[in-house]
């Protein structure tokens, strides 16, 4: 293995035991895709409407599928979420349906996949082990999520008062967001770190 191609395992793939047989694998790996996918559609419904963007508990679950999924199964977890919501579920904040592409939210979905793609490379270099690094990915993710946002919210509400309609209010609880998901990745390295030294003492 050339060392420029090496990647981190992920907090899911260090905890999860590694399954050989291919088919077994297939499923495990469709299941945990399937089930951000899905986690992502139950966190579009814990909301508070504040106007045309709805706060949710999305931003969360989609960094953390960056991040825990990695760069590939992260991503496709919400094109899943997306492909879904516009074909046949209706688990977007507001509704579904392809009449949803027309949605002021919908440059935040869009988003969406990028960050989880951004977040899972990065976790693949190592950077979610460390609390500083873990909130720097977190916060990467999460201005990804904001630029189609923004460019897609314009359309709607004009360049004056796209910031204002689409930016500031969710600024706190962003904050908040990207701090809890850093917080819960670099906790979850040291348990896994530790509990490997209690069971080989040799390791450092």
């Amino acid at each position: 293995m050339r060392l420029e191609n090496y990647k981190n395992p992920t907090l899911i793939e260090t905890v999860l035991p590694r399954v050989e047989n291919k088919v077994l694998s297939a499923v495990k790996d469709t299941t945990l895709v399937l089930g951000f996918a899905i986690l992502t559609g139950i966190a579009a419904q814990l909301k508070i409407e504040i106007g045309a963007i709805p706060i949710t508990m999305q931003t969360l679950v989609v960094l953390l599928s960056g991040a825990l999924l990695g760069s590939k199964k992260g991503l496709m977890s919400q094109f899943i979420y997306i492909l879904g919501g516009l074909t046949t579920l209706p688990w977007f904040a507001r509704g579904g349906g392809m009449a949803y592409i027309l949605s002021p939210t919908f440059g935040y979905i869009l988003g969406f996949v990028l960050a989880a793609y951004l977040v899972g490379i990065l976790t693949e270099k190592g950077w979610d082990r460390d609390i500083r690094t873990a909130v720097l990915v977190m916060l990467a993710g999460n201005v990804i999520i904001y630029i189609p946002g923004l460019l897609w919210l314009a359309k709607f509400v004009g360049i004056s008062k796209v910031l204002i309609v689409g930016f500031y209010p969710f600024i706190l609880g962003d904050v908040i967001k990207i701090f809890l998901a850093g917080l819960i990745l670099s906790f979850s390295w040291k348990i896994i770190n530790f509990t490997a030294k209690i069971k080989s003492p040799n390791i450092k």
